[in-house]
């Protein structure tokens, strides 16, 4: 295990939960964008949100060996992003007959996105990303005292 091992997890977190930042800025961006794409049947579809999973990193063979051998298999290797999805719910429906993309009942379909939704995420997001740096600095502060014993 190196001593850095605190702070690559961290930095892997990081990494991902920027990346769920990025994801659901882009729902809060799109969440009136009705020509997002054009579906198999040549008409416009409205945005679709996004969502991030999250997994462990894979873990080396070494592990293995060292668990088959009777021995720990070690810390986790980290996290990172295993897929961005979209979301199935349904698109919402409003009545807006003035909507240049109004089907001919005047009904509009607009993005699965609701924002409160999205808020909430980005709030989380972003207070998992300051756990992490929080972690990470008190790893490199452990690091340096450490360096400090030989003085």
């Amino acid at each position: 295990m190196s001593i850095f091992h605190s702070i690559n997890n961290s930095a892997s977190a990081l990494t991902a939960q920027r990346l769920r930042m990025d994801t659901i800025s882009s729902n809060i961006a799109n969440a009136e964008t009705t020509r997002a794409r054009i579906n198999e049947d040549g008409e416009y579809e409205p945005y679709r949100r996004k969502l991030t999973s999250f997994q462990a990193k894979e873990t080396p063979f070494s592990n293995y060996l060292q668990r088959a051998a009777g021995g720990s298999s070690g810390p986790g290797q980290g996290v990172r992003v295993s897929e961005i999805t979209e979301d199935d719910e349904p698109f919402k429906v409003v009545f807006n007959p003035n909507h240049p993309d109004a089907n001919q009942d005047g009904y509009v379909e607009l993005p699965n996105v609701d924002p409160l939704k999205e808020m909430v995420d980005m709030m989380s997001a972003t207070r998992s990303y300051e756990a992490n740096v929080t972690a990470m600095n008190a790893s490199k502060s452990m690091l340096q005292k450490a360096l400090e014993i030989g003085k």
